[in-house]
């Protein structure tokens, strides 16, 4: 039996391809353009079947009859059994005109082909879509009932169907598949599209909250998807079955999910929490169009929005998917296929399998370039504190990276011992002796950068004092205070006012401020310390609304506890679990390549809503901290008491839980 395949190669086209030929004395003649001439060995070895079985046709979908020569149309007019019609434009992100012209042009160039080459049968693969957003159940003999195309996609898929049936000549079959997602037994996927576009959304709720905790969700209306692998079997035997010419079958599946429920299935997928409390979209409905419209123009609320949908990958008409009224009656689809093996697999079965692939080979994380030395080589990069610590292992790593390697700290001893063990791995390192505590020696320092380089890319202000102490131990200490903001806040202040007007000027740079999570969880102990961190988190977060449309970034890290020499006078520290200064070096690595606002750990996240919600249990549990754990002997008033005794299980239990927290 001879068959003709237009979108042969696509995602569902190479699956039905091969589902035809393992059909005895089956031949594929399927549509190419002339670029794709060169893989056609690779499409017949996905197909396992030779030049004999796998035929090229050279044409292009907008032109008429497709652009297939005279001598091909004679070579094929009488041999074709079945005619699959699958090339068209599956994407909410395309134009207008481009689905226009794949999609309804197409369709019509297609039936053209069809008829003057007289193949026996048609099959159109349409969609779902043509339905429009119709309100109530659709059924499979219901076509000119369609509303609300004003969708573009909605509108071709519907004109082409039209098309079939006024113009097909051809006895004909539509099949209306739902939303197609992976294969259910691989999980392989070509494109994000459908409930892919969430994906990203659940990835992050992943990595901000642990998989236990309830969060607030959507609820709409019922999302019908459906594997490629059932789509495309229930494609094959409904159109070998006889009788069946002038009839539409929905690919559905008849038990559909409300989008909170699909939504949760790819969270458990995920490990990420699910949506416990969900808000019905439907509540904004009241809200006439004109209005939502006006709404979405004024310019705050335009700029978030896209700001926002382009961040997590999301086309503008997904919302219009939320509350889909529609459901999809496929009861011609189960009448014919009753008897057979074929039907929709549930969601939870294989929703595990769609997320891996996803996560593997779709995730457009992978796609960034995701190597260090893609953003910082050849850049000026500054790191205060670069001698010890944090700021060696990362001005390391930089340096490793190719940049133009650059940090300050005040022991010119350690400085040069730092620029040596760098000279001798063959890293170059420029060292600065400058306390940024001193107006003067900062403003020589900007300087300094502007001459020499033209200023600074990147500038990551790591040098830091932290003094653990308790206010009762402080009331006579109130230089502490002064000497950490000092250096925490005014001293990061004045480098970074420095070596903005640089950056406006070349109109791009990356601000990247080391803070603590002690910010998030208000450590006692370390007011001072908290208070210093806490000033530079805000003005950072004023700034960065200030600059954010100017190309430069601002990024703050609430780093948990590390183990570096600024820790080493608690000797408490020594037996409670830390990151090492490569590890917290890494984080830095991730504030550079991603560039985002905020990284913290999920315990500090969790910290800082706890503080939101539920301020007296996060000051308990703080308190229980706080008298749980001893004042170090240098702080302590008492020094016989403030010695570190053995820790007792319930400080070893807390440490452990409350892990990278300060005590």
């Amino acid at each position: 039996m001879n068959y003709f395949v237009t979108g042969a190669t696509g995602f569902i086209g190479k699956r039905l391809v091969a589902k035809l030929l393992a059909r005895p004395d089956s031949v594929i003649y399927f549509l190419v353009r002339k670029s794709e001439l060169q893989r056609i060995g690779e499409f017949r070895e996905y197909w396992g079947v030779d030049e004999t079985r796998a035929i090229p046709v050279v044409g292009d979908l907008t032109e008429p009859d497709l652009g297939v020569s005279k001598s091909d149309m004679r070579k094929l007019k009488g041999k074709i059994t079945h005619f699959f019609h699958l090339a068209a434009i599956y994407n909410l992100k395309a134009s207008a005109e481009d689905q226009q012209r794949a999609n309804v042009d197409g369709t019509r160039n297609t039936v053209s082909l069809a008829d003057a080459i007289a193949a026996k049968h048609f099959h159109l693969v349409s969609s779902i879509a043509s339905a429009g957003l119709y309100e109530g159940l659709f059924r499979e003999d219901m076509f000119e009932e369609a509303e609300n195309l004003d969708n573009p996609y909605f509108r071709t898929k519907h004109d082409s169907e039209a098309i079939v049936r006024k113009e097909c000549r051809v006895p004909w079959r539509i099949f209306r598949p739902g939303i197609v997602v992976g294969d259910s037994c691989t999980g392989e996927m070509d494109k994000i599209d459908g409930p892919y576009y969430f994906f990203k959304l659940i990835q992050r709720m992943r990595k901000l909250l642990p998989s236990w905790m309830p969060t607030i969700g959507i609820e709409g209306g019922r999302i019908n998807v459906v594997p490629v692998d059932f789509v495309v079997a229930a494609m094959d035997y409904i159109a070998h079955f006889k009788d069946e010419d002038g009839k539409c079958f929905h690919l559905t599946d008849p038990n559909p999910m409300r989008v909170g429920d699909l939504l949760n299935s790819f969270a458990r997928a995920a490990h990420a929490p699910e949506m416990t409390v969900r808000i019905n979209a439907a509540i904004f409905g009241f809200i006439p169009r004109n209005v939502r419209k006006a709404l979405f123009a004024l310019t705050p609320i335009r700029r978030i929005r896209n700001a926002v949908m382009k961040d997590l990958g999301l086309p503008d008409s997904i919302f219009e998917f939320i509350n889909y009224p529609t459901r999809f009656d496929c009861r011609e689809t189960l009448r014919v296929l009753k008897g057979s093996d074929i039907a929709v697999p549930p969601l939870d079965t294989y929703a595990w399998r769609l997320w891996d692939y996803w996560e593997r080979h779709l995730d457009p994380d992978l796609f960034i370039d995701r190597t260090l030395r893609g953003q910082v080589e050849g850049k000026v990069v500054v790191v205060t504190g670069g001698s010890s610590g944090i700021g060696k292992a990362t001005i390391r790593k930089i340096a490793e990276a190719g940049a133009i390697a650059v940090t300050v700290a005040r022991d010119p001893q350690q400085l040069e011992e730092t620029r040596r063990e760098f000279e001798a791995a063959g890293l170059k390192l420029i060292t600065h002796e400058v306390d940024i505590a001193s107006k003067e020696q900062c403003d020589a320092f900007v300087k300094t950068m502007e001459e020499q380089y033209g200023g600074v890319d990147i500038l990551i202000n790591n040098a830091g004092r932290s003094i653990r102490r308790g206010i009762e131990n402080s009331f006579d200490r109130f230089h502490d205070f002064e000497r950490t903001m000092e250096v925490n806040y005014f001293g990061a202040l004045r480098l970074t006012m420095g070596l903005l007007p640089g950056m406006i000027k070349k109109k791009k740079g990356h601000v990247v401020n080391i803070s603590s999570i002690g910010v998030l969880t208000n450590a006692p102990r370390f007011s001072a310390y908290v208070a210093s961190k806490a000033a530079m988190d805000a003005w950072t977060r004023c700034a960065a609304s200030e600059f954010a449309d100017r190309q430069i970034d601002f990024t703050t890290i609430n780093m948990p506890l590390v183990k570096t020499p600024m820790i080493s006078p608690t000797k408490l520290y020594e037996q409670v679990p830390t990151l090492t200064p490569e590890e917290a070096a890494n984080l830095v690595v991730e504030a550079l390549i991603h560039k985002p606002v905020r990284i913290a750990t999920r315990l500090g996240i969790f910290g800082a809503l706890l503080h939101s919600i539920m301020p007296k249990v996060a000051q308990i549990i703080m308190n229980t901290s706080f008298r749980m754990f001893p004042d170090s002997v240098a702080a302590g008033r008492n020094k016989e008491t403030a010695a570190l005794q053995n820790p007792s299980a319930d400080q070893i239990a807390f440490a452990q839980i409350m892990r990278g927290m300060y005590f």
